[in-house]
């Protein structure tokens, strides 16, 4: 196994990590991922992924960000604690931001409003985006594309969208991000087939742990933890057509691209 795999987007956070948390993180050395980006989805989360990250320079890094989900429990106090956030040399990208007209968790123009704010700071602060989009591919692309003057960079991460919204991606420059969505057999499909469409010099992958659990693996798991990327990886490589080192080095050289990662 190449000693290169990097898991763009695990959230370490989650209270289902609480009891074995470094076991974890242990477990997902020992499987071959030897750097992992870890998820803010708001402000109090990406303090604590970066602190988390703080005690492990080199192996782990973050982002810092608030969650369409999250994002009613923005107000004028919020941008600035991100960007105080994001002067440590840990932190490596503006998000999990994003729109989510799926389940509306917060209004939408409240959503249209905090996206606006992370994507002109992620501007400011010369960072990447950690993208996330659902059900909302026409209006996200509009916001993204008014400060197209400036380029906004990132990756939309578990893309699970469709083949227009994927084009659309990939013209703009943004790097897409898989998960073990590709190994669902119910839901995946459209995914095995789209992946085939993604070049390799803007494929991220990431486990989304504790979500999305592979549900092709046996015995199959009740939580997903970033260990079980390698099998992700390997699933994805053999519907992209590609050799699994070949992914692994190109997803790795990727990350190390978007994020600056040393």
């Amino acid at each position: 196994m190449n000693s290169k795999l990097v898991d763009i987007g695990v959230n370490l956070g989650n209270p289902r990590f609480n009891a074995d948390r470094d076991e974890v993180l242990r477990r997902a050395m020992e499987a071959g991922v030897t750097r992992m980006i870890l998820t803010g989805t708001d402000v109090q989360e990406s303090a604590q992924m970066m602190a988390l990250a703080e005690h492990h320079p080199g192996f782990l890094w973050s982002t810092s960000g608030v969650h369409p989900h999250d994002a009613s429990s923005c107000d004028e106090s919020t941008i600035e604690s991100l960007r105080a956030l994001a002067s440590s040399p840990c932190v490596v990208a503006i998000g999990e931001c994003g729109l989510d007209f799926n389940r509306d968790f917060s209004p939408r123009a409240i959503q249209e409003r905090w996206f606006e704010a992370q994507v002109a700071l992620s501007l400011e602060l010369e960072m990447p985006l950690f993208l996330h989009e659902r059900d909302a591919s026409e209006r996200f692309l509009s916001i993204l594309d008014g400060f197209q003057a400036d380029s906004p960079k990132g990756v939309v991460h578990c893309f699970t969208g469709e083949r227009e919204a994927l084009f659309a991606y990939l013209d703009r420059g943004l790097y897409i991000g898989v998960t073990g969505w590709v190994c669902d057999e119910r839901r995946g499909q459209g995914l095995q087939e789209l992946v085939k469409d993604i070049p390799l010099d803007r494929i991220l992958v990431e486990s989304d742990a504790p979500y999305l659990a592979p549900r092709d693996m046996r015995p199959r798991p009740k939580r997903n933890e970033p260990a079980f990327l390698v099998h992700i990886v390997e699933v994805l490589a053999s519907h992209m057509g590609c050799e699994t080192e070949a992914l692994i080095q190109a997803s790795s050289d990727n990350a190390e691209r978007l994020f600056g990662l040393l």
